[in-house]
């Protein structure tokens, strides 16, 4: 069994661009797993394996791969950064330990660091921050550290400085041990020096140390009031605090360097080693209830004797199979054993069980709490099932996801694609849970819902080119109904009599707005046998079949309540076929008479702006015909919450970009059904019949 307490699971996140993966690629030099190092803009980094991460330069999927440094095993996680993808980091973060938030030295605290900062205080993981590419045009260290603690409300632990600036660039100063650390011009990571503090940083040094040690020892009331007292406490002693203060977010270490330079990444390496915490040290996973989703107060305790409880976090499918990723809370997983998933009731054999590094693996026969690892060809396991001992059911708290808030329609373009797109949507389903699928029952086409455009653009770009689907992709749409205002009183006759059997069907009958949501309801109040009972149920379909099809633009009708309350047959030729027709005929007679009108689907819209820009924001939703119900102010930002019909939503996302710089996001769901206004109605309308013709 080895030793827990030498395992770190941490996530590398930050906003796009910043250089998380570079990070990723020179911590993995370090660490002796590569040994040519891959640069994203060659596309040719360890982490970002699919062909559309090469091309743009982009992480679309988090990548998980294990490392050693200083006897303690790291197990990192490379997350994307655009916001389209932030389901990845919400699910990484689910399953860290700790993470390191990556500055861009120039760029600061960019918008989707702020999404991803909030993500990881919602789910209370400890991180230290690395301001990276110092060596750039415009870097600054101490402008970034200032944006942290102005736009993250976050505070800051300065724990080096930069030797330096721009160019100049050369290493940094470990504030502790008073040592800076000098590398040459080779960019390799190796070639540093250990040298006295330069003289013309030594005042900068003492002031920014002694602001260090006054925080750390606030974690500890005997050595503040030794401290106070003139008795500098140990660099243990002072370690001890600051891993404290780390693990309980008072602070977060920060260090600076530059990743692609190879300079300052190993003080980062040895930071997640001396602060950042190892998995028994962090709040145990809370389980839940299976019927009501209620925590119910026990917990995971992360230790190997414990029964098995794991948690499926990622699925992904890659040229070796189906890789189910698995971080294990508690107890032991062998390749053979069978477990139980508790969210369908099934068991599984584990088959293979490997430990990544970012595409390579190496197969494992055991693995055991604190682990991150993925097993090959799981059948019914989604991202989120727990899996556990089939003798101790558990559930673990699930996770989350925003629902999508843009859909496209797709078909293929030949029939013979028709087959593989249904299997490969399937399999893209599986793997990221904020990508949906459904077919329009109106239409019969198949709509793609997912987190923005670049989330579908690289979807479908999946299905050309990993799965060979062709796809014609149409206009955003949004789906119409209509219903009635008046309630109307009406007689329909259908009779036919030319040679052979005839038809005859007499009805009366009054139609009326139904309660919102009640659909079709049809009743009949006919006495004396004038409609007799038989053709009742034939008179009811006729006029259901009708309501797919409303009479203003095809769309479905909704809440409409029809009563039979007389009529006439004939002995011979009335039979249930006329009297359904003579439904249909009263249908289309009547409901034009009962002032029918254009419902709107509404959407319940969720805000999150800078403050500088909620003005900015509010009157763009106005002028989207919407209705502000709240606003809440935050630390970050105000959450804006408003209805706002959906035909009015499409490309919102660019947009609010626009006005926010990038910082703001929203995310929205259906609400309810509501009258067109009459000019928005009329060109629904006239759509429809110019698309009938």
């Amino acid at each position: 069994m080895t030793d827990l307490s030498k395992y770190r699971n941490i996530g590398i996140f930050a906003h796009v661009d910043a250089g998380k993966t570079t990070t990723t690629e020179r911590i993995l030099k370090l660490t002796g797993q590569i040994h040519k190092t891959g640069e994203v803009h060659d596309g040719e980094s360890t982490t970002d394996f699919m062909e559309q991460e090469a091309e743009r330069g982009i992480t679309i999927q988090s990548a998980a791969v294990s490392c050693f440094w200083n006897d303690h095993r790291l197990n990192v996680i490379d997350t994307p950064g655009h916001v389209d993808f932030t389901v990845e980091v919400y699910r990484s973060l689910k399953v860290l330990d700790g993470g390191i938030g990556v500055f861009c030295g120039s760029g600061g605290v960019e918008p989707q660091s702020e999404t991803n900062w909030r993500y990881a205080n919602e789910s209370e993981v400890s991180r230290i921050i690395f301001v990276n590419k110092l060596d750039r045009m415009g870097a600054d260290f101490f402008n970034v550290v200032d944006q942290v603690k102005n736009v993250l409300a976050a505070n800051p632990l300065v724990m080096v400085l930069p030797i330096g600036r721009e160019d100049d660039f050369v290493g940094v100063v470990d504030l502790l041990s008073r040592k800076a650390y000098v590398w040459d011009d080779s960019g390799l990571p190796e070639n540093y020096e250990v040298k006295d503090v330069p003289a013309d940083m030594v005042d900068d040094v003492e002031t920014y140390r002694e602001e260090l040690i006054e925080t750390a020892v606030e974690q500890d009331d005997d050595l503040m009031e030794a401290y106070m007292e003139g008795e500098e406490p140990s660099i243990e002693d002072i370690k001890r605090c600051i891993r404290k203060g780390t693990r309980d977010l008072a602070f977060f270490p920060t260090f600076c360097g530059s990743a692609f330079k190879n300079k300052g990444v190993q003080l980062v390496l040895d930071a997640v080693v001396d602060y950042l915490p190892a998995p028994t040290e962090v709040d145990p996973q809370p389980l839940t209830d299976p019927e009501t989703g209620e925590p119910t107060g026990e917990v995971a305790t992360v230790s190997a004797e414990e029964p098995l409880r794991a948690l499926a976090f990622k699925i992904m499918d890659d040229r070796f199979g189906a890789l189910t990723f698995i971080r294990i809370y508690s107890g032991v997983m062998n390749k053979g054993d069978t477990i139980l998933n508790s969210a369908t009731g099934k068991t599984e054999r584990i088959g293979r069980m490997v430990e990544m590094q970012a595409d390579e693996r190496n197969e494992l026969t055991t693995a055991q709490a604190g682990d991150i690892i993925a097993v090959v060809g799981m059948k019914n396991v989604q991202t989120g099932h727990t899996l556990c001992d089939p003798k101790h059911e558990c559930t673990l708290e699930p996770m989350i996801f925003p629902e999508p808030v843009i859909s496209i329609a797709v078909s293929p373009k030949d029939k013979g694609s028709t087959e593989k797109m249904g299997i490969a949507i399937g399999k893209m389903v599986a793997e990221d849970p904020s990508f949906q699928v459904e077919t329009d029952e109106d239409s019969g086409e198949t709509i793609l819902k997912g987190m923005g455009e670049l989330h579908l653009d690289i979807k479908v770009d999946i299905l050309k080119r990993t799965y060979g689907v062709e796809l014609e992709v149409g206009q955003p749409q949004v789906a119409y109904r209509e219903t009635i205002t008046q309630a109307v009183e009406d007689s329909y006759t259908h009779k036919k009599q030319s040679g052979g059997s005839g038809q005859f069907g007499k009805i009366d009958y009054r139609i009326k707005p139904g309660e919102p949501n009640s659909g079709f309801t049809f009743s009949s109040t006919v006495v004396g046998g004038n409609v007799p009972k038989e053709f009742w149920p034939a008179v009811e379909k006729g006029f259901a079949s009708m309501m797919e099809n409303g009479v203003l633009a095809g769309f479905p009708t909704l809440d409409v309540e029809v009563e039979l309350f007389d009529g006439g047959f004939h002995a011979v030729d009335s039979s249930a076929i006329a009297f359904e027709i003579a439904a249909k005929g009263a249908f289309r007679q009547s409901m034009p008479k009962a002032g029918a009108q254009l419902l709107e689907p509404i959407m319940h819209v969720d805000v999150f702006s800078p403050e500088d820009n909620v003005g900015d924001v509010i009157g763009d939703l106005n002028r989207r015909r919407g209705m502000i119900k709240d606003q809440q102010a935050g630390a970050t930002g105000v959450r804006i919450k408003a209805d706002v019909p959906l035909s009015e939503m499409f490309g919102y996302i660019g947009h609010l970009r626009t006005i926010t710089s990038g910082r703001g996001q929203f995310s929205m769901e259906f609400s309810h059904y509501n009258a067109c206004p009459a000019n928005v109605a009329e060109e629904v309308i006239a759509k429809a019949k110019e698309e009938k013709k």
